[in-house]
């Protein structure tokens, strides 16, 4: 049974293989990061502000500024490329994957927030959440269309080149236009 909007036959599955192994590796890694407990001598309250810690981060000075909001997008980034290439279609409303992509990078992103509370050393903080989102989908923007763009051009041109092959003695097999039934 063929999966619908795929063309690829066994490539599509080894890219979907690929992908479904590449995102739990990714989510192993975040879960590592995020969730493991720190040895700190003191926690800072928790973040409920939203662009507080943002604000925060550009008073320290542009290079630490970049780095924590850097880290801050690229955490979930992945995931904005990991789960479509996990679905594994090619004919799906851009508008339409963007926002699954983004609601799952949003969803993991409350998750991890509230698994911290329990976490010794881990703070809670509202705009971990907004920059996952928004590294998500800048990581789709940039490149699943344009990812999946090539890989249907790919696809049509084996198609071309596999009807180019056929054997012209043979020719191109017979069809017969259906014919409606009369009242």
């Amino acid at each position: 049974m063929q999966r619908q909007g795929w063309t690829g036959g066994s490539a599509g599955a080894r890219v979907r293989a690929a992908g479904g192994v590449l995102l739990v590796a990714h989510l192993a890694l975040v879960a590592w990061i995020t969730l493991r407990p720190l040895d700190v001598p003191w926690v800072s309250a928790a973040n409920l502000r939203p662009f507080a810690g943002i604000r925060a981060d550009l008073a320290l000075g542009w290079p630490e500024a970049a780095r924590r909001i850097g880290e801050g997008l690229a955490l979930l980034a992945p995931l904005g490329v990991l789960l479509p290439m996990a679905h594994g279609r090619l004919t799906v409303s851009p508008l339409a994957s963007l926002a699954r992509a983004v609601a799952a990078g949003a969803l993991l992103s409350v998750v991890i927030e509230l698994l911290q509370t329990g976490v010794p050393g881990q703070v809670v903080d509202i705009d971990s959440i907004l920059l996952n989102t928004v590294g998500v989908a800048v990581a789709h923007l940039a490149v699943v269309p344009a990812g999946r763009a090539l890989v249907r051009r790919r696809a049509e041109t084996r198609r071309r080149a596999a009807l180019r092959r056929e054997d012209p003695a043979q020719g191109r097999t017979p069809t017969i236009p259906r014919v409606g039934i009369a009242p």
